[in-house]
């Protein structure tokens, strides 16, 4: 295995220069290639390597962080790869995210540069004032002008498997968000496993096109796919957010092969006319979780192939998926446990339950290397969260399952989403998908609420 996702990208580079890399679909009027654009692993080499320099020579090396609000852009893995080549790790920040979450993000990270497009300079520059030490910002349509040295000077020794790749921002449910940090095993470990998860999930090296419409800022897109089509010379298709509208017509013309969804993305997609671009694509599959189980398999005869339910965090880096046939598509079973990757089902005093029983699902690595081998490495600056989330050895994920006598895990809810009705688990999922059925709901949210009597 190589130290960091860089000399990973660099091998792949080497060997295969010549494979599409990244692809944006077209969009006309989009601030950047409205035409759309493919990079080659040797276009982008040339273009990572160029910033690498710029980077190294403005003093910025091993354990640095720089943040980088860069949206879906190709050029967010030119900056990324080149700061990993240099040990820094990266902050990537929510497009969405307004002053004050960006203002607690650059403060708690304590990020040495930010890298922002354009129409974000201002925004970040803002934050800047207010931050308790300086934040440098830079336009990455400018750079690398007047890029600006960093304060402290980079640790000694070169980068490697344990060094921090990226700092990734948990919504949580409670507080603030929590700073999860990545290193560069974490990712190349999750790339692996799920280029090598088998059944249904088989890539041909060199051949896939993956088509994520997710975020770069969260695990699934940045960390997973990203590494796996590193490591297999595939090539990542970056449009700039889901549209249900665009869908179709960015699949078809951009040849993807695999596709990356969320459980929204089912029934919005259902709800399209039918189309000929619907037919015509060159999809195998979907890899992805939370469709409704009542949509799975009106999906999958509409569309013409299967949507693999899976199930993963932030903090766990490897994902379980129900890859294997005859999978159980309608109801939200996501895989058994394999590999040294271990789950059990236990009640709120960490007691496992039965077979078939409700419960908080937890998680560890089986193997000789301990439980928390190819995890996160822990939350920034909260010793107190890690311990607790790791509390008897195994890493407690807050998602309340079944396990099913074959093994089969089934998702109910996030534990704090459960319902208690006279001694009764419900799910709000399971509510919500009950009334959003009904032609007069556009939207619901069903929530607990305290009830003196049951």
């Amino acid at each position: 295995m190589p130290d960091t996702v860089f000399q990973a990208f660099a091998a792949t580079a080497g060997a295969h220069p010549d494979h599409a890399f990244l692809c944006a679909p077209p969009a006309p009027g989009r601030a950047y290639h409205p035409d759309g654009v493919e990079f080659t692993y040797a276009q982008a080499r040339d273009q990572v390597l160029r910033h690498r320099e710029s980077y190294a020579a403005a003093g910025y090396g091993h354990g640095h962080r720089v943040a980088l609000l860069l949206e879906n852009r190709p050029e967010f893995f030119f900056h990324y790869l080149a700061l990993n080549a240099l040990g820094c790790g990266i902050v990537p920040i929510n497009p969405d995210y307004r002053h004050d979450e960006m203002l607690y993000q650059m403060d708690h990270s304590e990020a040495d540069l930010a890298v922002v497009v354009a129409a974000r300079v201002a925004d970040l520059e803002r934050v800047a004032l207010e931050r308790s030490r300086p934040l440098p910002v830079v336009s990455a349509d400018a750079f690398p002008a007047a890029l600006p040295a960093p304060g402290p000077a980079p640790r000694v020794g070169a980068a490697g498997l344990d060094t921090e790749c990226s700092l990734l921002y948990t919504s949580g449910t409670t507080g603030r968000p929590k700073g999860c940090i990545l290193t560069n095993f974490y990712y190349l470990n999750a790339g692996a496993w799920y280029g090598g998860m088998g059944g249904t999930l088989v890539f041909e090296r060199g051949r896939e096109r993956f088509y994520n419409p997710l975020p770069l800022f969260h695990m699934n897109c940045q960390a997973v796919t990203a590494t796996c089509v590193i490591l297999g010379a595939h090539c990542l298709i970056l449009p700039e957010r889901f549209s249900p509208t665009r869908w179709w017509p960015d699949v078809v013309a951009t040849r993807a092969t695999v596709v990356h969804y969320l459980g929204v993305v089912p029934p919005l997609l259902l709800n399209q006319p039918p189309s000929d671009a619907e037919r015509r694509h060159r999809v195998k599959l979907g890899f992805g979780a939370g469709v409704e189980p009542s949509l799975h398999e009106p999906f999958e005869k509409r569309f013409g192939f299967p949507l693999v339910e899976c199930w993963g965090m932030t903090e766990t880096g490897r994902v379980y998926g129900d890859r294997f046939e005859p999978r159980q598509i309608r109801t939200r079973a996501f895989g058994t446990p394999f590999g040294a990757f271990e789950a059990k089902v236990v009640d709120d005093a960490d007691r496992e339950v039965p077979r078939g029983t409700e419960g908080e699902m937890l998680v560890r690595w089986g193997g000789p290397e301990g439980p928390r081998h190819g995890f996160f490495a822990g939350y920034l600056k909260n010793r107190e969260a890690t311990e607790e989330a790791w509390r008897g050895g195994w890493f407690h994920t807050g998602d309340c399952v079944r396990q099913m006598p074959d093994d089969m895990l089934v998702f109910v809810d996030r534990k704090k989403n459960i319902i208690r009705r006279s001694g009764e688990n419900i799910a709000a999922a399971e509510v919500e998908a009950a009334l959003q059925a009904h032609d007069a709901v556009a939207q619901v949210a069903v929530l607990a609420v305290p009830d003196e009597i049951r």
